[in-house]
């Protein structure tokens, strides 16, 4: 019989999700803490930074991860307005679980601000998806990424990459951890339950749409969509692209806003283009899966692809991501329409990158993080 150690041997550490791409992150990470037994035992915060509540149940439910223990409600603002509320609301959370550990994964917002409430308490920060830099620190998500890594006490990477950025920045390399994606992770494990390109298609009241090939466009990164130069050059290559291959565009809420705002919605009133609502993970899943192209400005797609082998082309200048260039499917392409054609040219003419899975992209990367934290946890 499993006996419970006494409450002084029992480590809390404290997760924290914010943002939907949170949400696959941290469903293997809770699943593997929880497997360490009773002497680790994972609590989960959820700053509500995205907070819609029907997509936010759909992504909890549909990935199994457990109800929230605290839920902040903090709601959209400016960043540092939404950074500031996390921290504030943060604290008293923090100071009635009195963790081992804060553990935080990606770039967004409530990263940082969860990370420095703990670093300025004295509380061990762990940060998972560690490293990544796309250098250009006009993108809030690079300032968010380097200042987390700065306060952390572990440092869990995707890719090799982050280890050299990490050393770079002076981090001590015996906090630094190789252990893979634990994005990739839930793909693995979801694959089986993708919901077909064909049925979101019928269910939007289009069958047969995606028959004859498709292809995937998300767009939500402010420097796409808050420029109406630049949301137009994009609208309007996506439109000439579908006059080949049929696109499928997921909107965001913030680009369906500024879309109509900027009086651009007519670009999208074609019959090869298939506008839907924001859409669950396993229904994403599905339509990358079987996408001629994805077209995106996400860093999470980039890596999805890469796992699944679909060419994705990437709508910025950037990634913080390169071993999804280096070794996978990406193609990095800006926001210039030529460039965007030729990439979609190649691919259609050749194929697109081959690619291959990076090390450790096996499913597996959450199984080494718990073993990682477990070793490093104090034993009396």
């Amino acid at each position: 019989m499993t006996m419970t150690p006494p409450d002084n041997k029992v480590h809390r550490i404290l997760c924290v999700v914010g943002a939907r791409p949170n949400f696959m992150k941290m469903a293997p990470i809770m699943a593997a803490l929880s497997a360490l037994g009773p002497r680790v035992q994972p609590k989960l915060v959820h700053t509500g930074q995205h907070y819609d509540v029907a997509m936010n149940h759909q992504y909890f439910q549909a990935l199994g991860i457990p109800d929230p223990d605290i839920n902040l409600e903090v709601g959209s603002g400016t960043h540092a307005q939404q950074t500031a509320e996390v921290m504030r609301r943060f604290e008293p959370a923090l100071d009635e679980v009195a963790p081992a550990a804060v553990l935080v994964v990606g770039d967004v917002n409530s990263t940082i601000a969860c990370a420095l409430v703990a670093a300025k308490k004295g509380v061990p920060v762990i940060h998972v998806e560690a490293g990544l830099r796309s250098f250009d620190r006009a993108m809030p998500e690079e300032i968010n990424r380097v200042l987390t890594d700065q306060l952390s006490d572990l440092l869990f990477t995707t890719e090799e990459s982050g280890r050299a950025n990490l050393l770079k920045e002076g981090i001590g390399e015996q906090r630094i951890h190789f252990v893979g994606n634990v994005m990739i992770d839930t793909l693995r494990l979801n694959l089986p339950r993708a919901v077909p390109a064909a049925r979101i298609a019928a269910d939007a009241g289009r069958p047969g749409f995606t028959d004859q090939g498709y292809a995937v466009l998300t767009l939500h990164r402010p420097s796409n969509v808050d420029d109406a130069s630049v949301l137009q050059r994009l609208l309007e290559t996506a439109a000439q692209i579908s006059q080949r291959t049929p696109v499928i565009f997921p909107l965001h809420p913030r680009t369906r806003a500024t879309i109509e705002r900027f009086g651009l919605a007519h670009l999208l009133d074609r019959p090869q283009m298939l506008l839907l609502p924001p859409q669950g993970y396993l229904e994403m899943l599905g339509l990358m899966k079987d996408a001629k192209v994805v077209l995106t400005d996400s860093g999470g797609i980039q890596e999805e692809t890469t796992a699944l082998g679909t060419p994705c082309i990437t709508l910025r200048h950037n990634t913080e991501r390169p071993i999804t260039v280096d070794e996978g499917t990406n193609t990095i392409a800006g926001n210039e329409p030529a460039r965007i054609l030729a990439a979609y040219e190649e691919v259609m003419t050749g194929g697109g990158k081959a690619g291959r899975v990076p090390h450790f992209w096996d499913g597996r990367a959450a199984e080494r993080i718990a073993a990682i934290v477990s070793d490093w946890l104090p034993r009396d």
